[in-house]
């Protein structure tokens, strides 16, 4: 390969060793989430402001505690 060629490299993924599935399962926990009214919110121990801020995390957002897996 010549110094003016370049080689196409993936892009660096966050998080890359948590996986697809279950980053789709947190999503799909973050929408029920949204989902919930006051009553069920209390019974969970979320404000609605909290639940809110949780269900607007991307895919890509996941738990501290996880990161280091």
């Amino acid at each position: 390969m010549s110094m003016t060629e370049t080689r196409a490299r993936p892009a660096a993924r966050r998080n890359s060793s948590i996986s697809f599935l279950t980053r789709f399962s947190l999503w799909r926990s973050r929408r029920a989430l949204a989902r919930l009214d006051a009553e069920g919110l209390a019974d969970v121990g979320l404000s609605e402001r909290q639940a809110r801020q949780e269900a607007a995390l991307t895919i890509w957002d996941v738990p501290d505690s996880w990161k280091s897996r």
